[in-house]
């Protein structure tokens, strides 16, 4: 809690990582036991510390200040000088607009920053979504995040990244919210797991790192979302809004190695790709809210894995001025704290704060700095492109300032921006497809005597593709799930039109589609006409803020849509050659007709974007094979994975208590320890042809002894001078004030009545050592952007040889697992894979290169990376259940520092 200092901004901080929280013997910064709660009583366990992970509801964990001033790490150097150059001319008004967004629905981007027109710098556009450009016209939607895991190829990732960023500078975007790894899928019922990849943190964050590079290849700052522990829809905010009231955002309780060794994993590869921003969340972690969280943001994301960018709230996540701002918040959006309300706990507050010395000038300055590192970094000011759409309406004319009805004139030029990216859709769509059952089905020819096809999913929406605001229904066929990460459609191929389309060409052959899901006597009479009947079936989810059919962003369950279940099984019973296509989310329960004889061939096609159909139909009809595997485990019940949605608040109405108690032990890591056999594992794909696997090979590397990164920081620059005269921070007499707008200027020159916060009357402090300086010793395990440089040494290459033992070309995705022998770990992990194209009788050899974090364990002790005394085992296969191979590694903890 903050008191008054000066002419204060008085702030209520809950759980800010005990900030002034005297009776936490922990509240003192110790970095050697950081997570007081959690079941770390055996840290010193006699195989160098790995121990039992878990959590503890109520949990909490100690402040970590100052905040890190980033120093131009890695290959931001050059961004760096042009950052500090440029921020060293800026006034302290100017800075502030920087860090602080405008308000909602004040300019044309779903949020922007404001501009420092004296020296040239435009205001920011900040633009949903992770799967295109959100809220315009003329653009593409591509696959989401679930489907280029599916592909299991960084080159598709790393294309979709490209032709997203394409889209969004040439709409005048500067930042696209995405790509996304938070959630990272621990729940499979999670509302929002599509947005990212899967939950498997080595998948995740190599699909993540290239869509990254991707993104800023095209002179765009990617996002990534959402920083961290934010796995669930359900009380992401106080009062969800449909059934509950809660006072606080639920806590994501998680211990030390589980962050380390799960959730925090991808975000190393995202930053080690030079991720420009990261999005902190709505939710807490460990009882301290994501955007006030001094231990995550300024400890885990900027002094350990040394982030050079800068961090920007999630819309509305920001809870506090100052203790944002000293834990690690760089930038707020969209500005003001209720959407519309002309309050802001930035803008003029934190031109206040740094008046009165409650925020530092080197904070700001760092802010500043970050903000304009990242924007040198990609070459944003590169054929720089005004923004020319608006995010409020899809009419010509309008005002500029939508909600403040200001500046009327051309606000969207309806620019085309798509420059045929739909083959590349196409082409995502296809690889992504997972074939899970055929019993000689498939592939089909297009000269079947009579094909029918059923199921709303195969047909479209009656209110037409962009029907429903932000996709938020289910209805007609499933090309994009719901929330804000979401675009608007430009077409939508749907299967039903694609597949009649495909026998049309042929010439031969009769079609007929029953799009509605009830209506079983009309589907009983033309399956039982039907050589080959295609069941479409579905399962959507969203982000919270919508509700569709009861379902609040979390799936209620696991079950396909629209009683699709019934109508699979009355197609069935009519058409002994039924073919099913899945288009979900995530995994659904098939248990009821995956046996069933007359159901000859079941596909999951994701959730695959406007191409949708098109899409299907290249591999239903062998124009491409099969060569997607699935990017999560499909069990029999939503028991098998261990894991649920926390539908019920479970302390009153404070913060609800989500529990990580299973560890790092998600999806098929869940299954392998408790030895439940899944229906379809992790990895699991079939093909037109077949593979087999043979020759493991494992050479050592002369890599040397592991150094922990030592020495310090230099001291934190002042950019600039700050005026003490208050009068030069009132509002200019020649400016026209918009409505609702927010602005860095005081509204007078006494501090005291310039600050606009509510005073609560709470007693507290500065958390100690918030405000110094000085130089920082580094952390052992920093050293780089993603981490120490040394993690990513070669220990062991792995090599196989993959054969296609069929008669024609196909795509294997080889798989390398690594069990880490302690009785703690997981019973294997991925740890590499490579989608490979091979012709009929030929092989491929499949290369692995391990590196010194594959091998690794984190050690709760020295806060750093070790790898243990046990055997690591190395397997080699098809999926995480299928693997032929295997060979031991002895002595890897040779490399350590002190072996």
């Amino acid at each position: 809690m903050w008191h008054q200092l000066g002419a204060a901004l008085l702030l209520t901080v809950p759980s800010v990582y005990g900030a002034s929280d005297t009776s936490n013997p922990l509240d003192q910064g110790n970095t050697t036991a950081p997570w007081p709660n959690s079941v770390y009583s055996n840290a010193t366990d006699t195989n160098n510390s790995v121990v039992a992970a878990g959590s503890k509801s109520n949990q909490t964990s100690p402040p970590w200040y100052p905040s890190p001033w980033a120093e131009g790490l890695g290959d931001w150097e050059a961004a760096y000088a042009k950052a500090r150059s440029i921020v060293s001319q800026m006034t302290l008004l100017e800075k502030v607009n920087l860090t602080t967004g405008v308000g909602w629905e004040l300019e044309r981007c779903v949020g922007q920053n404001g501009a420092v027109p004296r020296l040239g710098i435009p205001s920011m556009c900040m633009q949903d979504s992770p799967v295109g450009v959100r809220d315009t016209d003329y653009n593409s939607v591509f696959p989401m995040g679930v489907n280029v895991a599916a592909t299991w190829d960084r080159g598709l990732a790393y294309a979709r990244g490209q032709g997203m960023g394409y889209e969004h500078k040439h709409k005048g975007s500067n930042v696209q919210l995405g790509p996304v790894t938070g959630p990272l899928g621990r729940a499979p019922e999670g509302g929002r797991n599509w947005e990212g990849f899967a939950p498997d943190p080595v998948l995740s964050g190599a699909l993540f790192a290239q869509s990254i590079a991707g993104i800023q290849s095209q002179n765009v700052i990617a996002c990534g979302k959402h920083f961290i522990g934010y796995e669930q829809e359900h009380f992401r905010s106080s009062g969800d809004g449909f059934l509950y009231t809660v006072n606080q955002s639920y806590s994501a309780n998680l211990d030390d190695v589980t962050m380390h060794e799960l959730y925090l994993w991808p975000w190393m590869d995202g930053v080690r790709a030079g991720m420009g921003s990261v999005m902190c969340s709505y939710n807490q972690i460990n009882n301290s809210y994501a955007c006030q969280n001094s231990y995550v943001l300024n400890k885990l994301l900027k002094a350990e894995l040394g982030f050079q960018g800068f961090v920007m709230s999630d819309w509305s996540a920001q809870m506090s001025g100052v203790a944002s701002a000293l834990a690690g918040l760089d930038m707020t959006m969209p500005g003001d704290i209720a959407f519309d309300s002309a309050t802001s706990y930035w803008g003029s507050n934190l031109t206040v704060a740094v008046l009165n010395g409650t925020v530092p000038q080197w904070r700001v300055d760092d802010m500043a700095v970050r903000i304009m590192a990242a924007w040198y970094y990609v070459g944003a000011e590169t054929n720089y492109i005004p923004i020319n759409f608006d995010s409020w309406t899809l009419d010509t004319y309008g005002y500029e300032h939508y909600y403040a009805n200001e500046g009327y004139g051309i606000i969207n030029e309806h620019v085309d921006v798509r420059n045929n990216h739909g083959a590349l859709i196409r082409e995502i769509g296809a690889a992504s497809a997972v074939l899970l059952k055929n019993d000689g089905a498939l592939p089909l020819t297009g000269k079947e005597k009579f094909t029918g096809v059923f199921g709303s999913d195969a047909g479209a929406n009656a209110y037409g593709p962009n029907g429903c605001s932000d996709r938020g229904c289910d209805m007609g066929t499933l090309g994009c799930a719901w929330g804000s990460g979401t675009a608007n459609f430009p077409y939508l191929i749907t299967p039903g039109f694609a597949i009649e389309n495909e026998i049309y060409n042929q010439g031969v052959g009769v079609f007929q589609g029953v799009y509605d899901d009830y209506a079983y006597s009309e589907a009983e009479s033309v399956a039982g006409q039907s050589s080959v009947a295609i069941v479409f079936a579905n399962s959507d989810s969203g982000e919270g803020y919508i509700s569709v059919d009861g379902n609040i962003g979390d799936r209620n369950n696991l079950t396909l849509w629209h009683d699709a279940d019934t109508l699979i099984q009355t197609v069935s019973a009519q058409c002994n050659n039924t073919i099913v296509v899945i288009h979900s989310v995530g995994p659904v329960l098939m248990d009821s007709f995956v046996n069933n004889p007359n159901v000859t061939a079941i596909v999951w096609a994701g959730v695959p974007g406007e191409e949708s159909g098109n899409s299907i139909v290249d591999v239903l009809y062998g124009k491409v094979n099969f060569g997607g595997k699935l990017p999560f485990t499909v069990g029999y019940s939503r028991e098998n994975y261990g894991t649920d949605i926390l539908y019920k608040p479970n302390c009153g109405e404070s913060a609800p208590q989500l529990d990580f108690t299973e560890g790092q032990f998600i999806d098929y890591r869940a299954f392998d320890k408790g030895g439940v056999t899944p229906l379809y594992e992790f990895g699991f794909g079939m093909s037109y042809t077949t593979f087999s696997y043979s020759d493991i090979n494992i050479v050592k590397h002369d890599a040397g002894k592991y150094a922990p990164t030592t020495g310090e920081t230099s001291p934190a620059p002042n950019l600039g001078q700050v005026s003490n005269d208050t009068s030069d921070y009132t509002f200019p007499n020649n400016l026209t004030r918009i409505p609702y707008y927010i602005y860095p200027y005081l509204n007078s020159t006494s501090l005291k009545s310039s600050a606009d916060e509510p005073d609560y009357g709470v007693a507290g402090s500065i958390p100690a050592g918030s405000q110094n300086g000085s130089a920082q010793p580094l952390l052992p395990s920093s050293g780089a952007p993603g981490g120490n440089p040394m993690l990513w040494d070669v220990l062991y290459t792995v090599t196989a040889t993959i054969t296609n033992t069929g008669k024609i070309t196909g795509d294997e995705v080889a798989q390398l697992y690594v069990g880490l022998g302690g009785p703690n770990d997981v019973v294997r992990q991925l740890r590499g894979f490579e989608r490979l194209s091979i012709l009929p009788g030929q092989s491929a050899t499949f290369t692995v290169d391990l590196t010194r974090r594959d091998l690794s364990n984190w050690d709760t002790v020295s806060q750093d990376w070790f790898i243990s005394d046990y055997d690591k085992t190395v397997y080699v296969g098809a999926s995480s259940r299928n693997l032929p191979l295997n060979d031991t590694i002895s002595g890897a903890s040779a490399f350590n520092r002190f072996a």
